[in-house]
């Protein structure tokens, strides 16, 4: 079992090497969703995000996209994986995405790939998924 640990991490990123280990078959954890980074302008990426809520067909078979961090994460970890086949489906199912640290697994060792840290950011435009699932409206 894989357990990254999302703190300060870029989400596009992150959910490749995510989805990469859970194709190949890893049971795989992620910690501190709420604390990953989306690069880009903070009122852009907002926007983006109350669109993509907004934007609907016929609402009994409409895509839901929640306003939860750690589905948030685990829905992106989703759209790279071949999810019309079984073998994305089965890889899916062994993502599991938390808030904060849950109780079983402190103390495990934990991934932070620095090849993938908000650190290598070229400029200083990013926001935290905590902060744009409050803003659309989550009670965490």
């Amino acid at each position: 079992m894989k357990i990254y640990n999302a703190d300060s991490m870029i989400l596009g990123r992150l959910a490749t090497f995510i989805a990469k280990d859970a194709l190949m078959g890893e049971e795989v954890r992620v910690i501190n969703c709420e604390k990953v980074l989306i690069s880009g302008q903070k009122e852009n990426t907002i926007a983006r995000e109350k669109q993509r809520r907004l934007r609907k067909g016929y609402p009994l078979k409409a895509q839901t996209i929640s306003r939860l961090p750690d589905r948030h994460v685990r829905r992106t970890v989703r759209g790279m994986l071949p999810w019309k086949f079984t073998r994305g489906r089965e890889a899916y199912k062994r993502v599991l995405c938390y808030v904060g640290v849950p109780a079983e697994l402190e103390g495990k060792p934990a991934i932070a790939n620095p090849k993938i840290s908000g650190d290598k950011l070229p400029m200083l435009k990013y926001i935290s998924l905590g902060e744009v699932c409050k803003r659309l409206g989550a009670k965490q």
